[in-house]
Formats: C-alpha cells, structure tokens, sequence
C-alpha cells in the first residue's frame, strides 16, 4: 500500500521548535518532488515549502528562515524542522509527494482546502495539528 506517515506534531509556546516526520510506505522519495503544505481553520490550504527530484526547493515566505524542509532516503523520511514558532503557524500540517512533479514549479502554492488538493495530485500524510500559544 502506497502511503504517507506523520508524526511530530503537537503544541509548543511561540519562539519554541517543533519537527514533523513523513515516513513513505509503498514507494520511495528519491524518485518523487515533496511538499509540505498546512491548512488553519478559516484558511485556505497554502504550501510552506517543496523540494523537487530535480534538487530546487521552495520556502514560503511566511516561512523563510524559520522552516527548513530536509530528506533522507536511507529512512525513506522527510522532515519540516520548525524554529521560531509563531501563534500564526498555528495549523493542521500535511506532506505530499509526487512522483510526475519534476521540480518545484507544479506544486499548487494554495488550495480552497487541503482534502481537495489530495484528491488532485500525489500522495499525502495524515495530517498533524501543530498548535503555537502561550
């Protein structure tokens, strides 16, 4: 079975770090673009950051220096390494690989939620709450 396996989230005060893991079952992540992409209530679905088989990335910039996105195909893993944390991070986070997207350039940046761009393209994780409050 092809599927994508989060963990890492939970609820951490702003400045604080959070990582969340994307574990891959059914395929491999050296052959497929990853994303990550995050949804709060209210919002539409945005993507906070890619990296494309080919090697370019993408950071949102809400994110820029804050976030960092890393892979690790001898764990079949990736992960959103979280600094800085800030009450607007706040959200329920998603992973996505695609094995057709070459680069960064296909991934949609936003979504009217992140169900529907599941159902558009590639695989995608559980989902994880990341809550940021004092």
């Amino acid at each position: 079975e092809v599927q994508l396996v989060e963990s890492g989230g939970g609820s951490v005060q702003p400045g604080g770090s959070l990582r969340l893991s994307c574990t891959a079952t059914g395929f491999t992540f050296d052959d497929s673009s990853v994303g990550w992409y995050r949804q709060a209530p209210g919002n539409e679905c945005e993507l906070v950051s890619s990296i494309g088989k080919d090697g370019s990335r993408y950071s949102a910039p809400a994110v820029w220096g804050r976030f960092t996105t890393s892979q690790d195909n001898t764990k079949n893993a990736v992960y959103l390494q979280m600094n800085s944390l800030k009450p607007e991070d706040t959200a329920v986070y998603y992973c996505a690989a695609d094995h057709f997207f070459a680069g960064v350039i296909p991934w949609p940046k936003s979504g009217p939620t992140c169900t529907s761009l599941g159902a558009d393209f590639g695989v995608w994780g559980q989902g994880s709450q990341v809550t940021v409050s004092s």
